[in-house]
């Protein structure tokens, strides 16, 4: 069982940059592939960036390439997810997730924190 508590979410302007924390519980986290999602209003979630357990494999969505980066301290439980250049597209409800295997689709994943909202003023 992994419990996963995301902070770091806000608002912010256009340009601006922010970074996500996700803390997860339990002395397995190393095993896990690390991902992010979000969820914008009226859509649905869908995925950011993805961190194998090693932190050897990274994958970002397209439209957040050389913008976003995931990283991860298996020594501190956490996985982080660095924001630059914020839009205001970006604005949703973020949400960490954890699995054993690295997927870009949402239901593959078991474990998933309760979410922070980032909002992009423009």
């Amino acid at each position: 069982q992994v419990q996963l508590v995301e902070s770091g979410g806000g608002l912010v302007q256009a340009g601006g940059s922010l970074r996500l924390s996700c803390a997860a519980s339990g002395p397995t986290f190393s095993r896990y592939t690390m991902a992010w999602f979000r969820r914008a209003p009226g859509k649905e979630r869908e995925f950011v960036a993805a961190i194998n357990w090693s932190g050897g494999t990274t994958y970002a969505e397209d439209s957040v390439k050389g913008r976003f980066t995931i990283s991860r301290v298996n020594a501190k439980n956490t996985v982080y997810l660095q924001m630059n250049s914020l839009k205001p597209e970006d604005t949703a409800v973020y949400y960490c997730a954890a699995d054993l295997l690295l997927s870009r689709v949402p239901r593959n994943y078991d474990y998933w924190g309760q979410g922070t909202q980032v909002t992009v003023s423009s």
